[in-house]
């Protein structure tokens, strides 16, 4: 936990410190490490595969191994998903792994033991579906409401156009992460080559130090989709830098482990609960599988598509070596493609897009 060499964002560093106290609770922390064989790391395994959601809540007086026990005897069902198991699996082989390379341990008895997760990858996360969308974009917030503080959600007169009128059409339109958007600076919306564009990238220009990406892929140019020029974001943007604020959206502010992205995700969850918009494995990141099925209907050749929504392709994929030659695709081009998108089969959003050819 404390290696120099390690640069880990806030959440990746949590989820290190749930390892390790997992770890501790289940292997036992005065454990010598040259005795971790692999039947400690099944023990480690069977003991996440019965632990209960929240443990330390539900049960304060148990250790994380005993209330593991108690879930197992008592047939408890409200247990951590596989997927979380496999994270706190990788997140220890990573550890073991650096054990073996310090010479504390002679194998790796870990690798290889993973849990079956039966929610396929593409069901982890639906899109938001039609209904989803007009009660979402019908919205007072885009047809008039009080105001953009407490009346945000009730029907009025006013049209403010500010971070949470931005922030879902940004993640619709432009197919960008919720933390991407959220920790955008001022500076990060602009003009390369004659075309307005949105750069999702952790560098500054004007000195922020708190910007991270989830891969090294999702740094990209995404040219601004016109509807969204038509309806004021480039206005929004210079407004924000003449008044020399250095986030386009600096009344977000950053969770506890600096994620920029926690504070509006649990707004967005009440938005979505106030406009009967709630379904099943549908949030924020639905608006990713909209765009992304918007580039398939619009016929946006594939590898263009991961480049606009930052999808690495590495090598598991069928990375070529020839795709480490050239300088990618140029912005006219991708500003193009972006055009292409529509959602025209949504009457909210097509009364937004009418506004927007009108401004345009």
């Amino acid at each position: 936990m404390s290696d120099p060499t390690q640069d880990w964002a806030p959440r990746t560093r949590l989820a290190y410190q749930t390892t390790q106290r997992l770890a501790v609770s289940i292997i036992g922390s005065a454990t010598p490490m040259v005795e971790v064989n692999r039947a400690l790391c099944r023990e480690f395994l069977e003991a996440l595969r019965f632990l209960p959601k929240g443990a330390s809540r539900a049960f304060p007086d148990l250790s994380a191994k005993q209330a593991s026990e108690k879930a197992r005897l008592e047939g408890l069902t409200n247990l951590i998903s596989a997927a979380n198991i496999n994270t706190y699996l990788n997140k220890l082989c990573v550890v073991l792994n650096w054990a073996v390379r310090e010479e504390f341990l002679g194998k790796n008895y870990l690798k290889g033991l993973r849990v079956a997760d039966p929610v396929g990858p593409r069901d982890k996360r639906f899109p938001f579906d039609n209904a989803q969308l007009e009660a979402i974009f019908s919205a007072p917030l885009y047809v008039g409401c009080v105001n953009d503080c407490e009346g945000y959600g009730k029907r009025g007169t006013e049209r403010p156009k500010g971070t949470r009128f931005w922030v879902p059409l940004i993640g619709l339109w432009q197919g960008l992460r919720l933390n991407e958007i959220c920790q955008l600076d001022t500076t990060d919306i602009r003009e390369i080559d004659g075309v307005e564009c949105i750069i999702v990238t952790t560098d500054s220009l004007n000195g922020s130090k708190d910007k991270r990406l989830k891969t090294e892929n999702s740094q990209r140019i995404v040219p601004v989709h016109p509807h969204l020029i038509g309806l004021g974001l480039m206005d929004f943007v210079l407004q924000a830098q003449i008044s020399a604020r250095k986030k386009l959206f600096e009344d977000i502010n950053p969770g506890a482990y600096g994620a920029r992205s926690t504070a509006f995700s649990k707004w967005f969850i009440q938005f979505l609960g106030k406009e009967n918009a709630v379904k099943p494995r549908t949030s924020f990141h639905s608006f990713r599988h909209n765009y992304r099925d918007a580039l398939r209907q619009a016929g946006v050749d594939r590898e263009v598509a991961m480049a606009l929504g930052g999808w690495g392709s590495g090598s598991k994929m069928g990375l070529d070596v020839s795709d480490h030659y050239g300088r990618g695709y140029q912005p006219r081009f991708l500003r193009d493609q972006v055009s292409r998108i529509d959602f025209d089969d949504v009457p909210a959003l097509l009364r937004l897009c009418k506004t927007a050819s009108k401004r345009a």
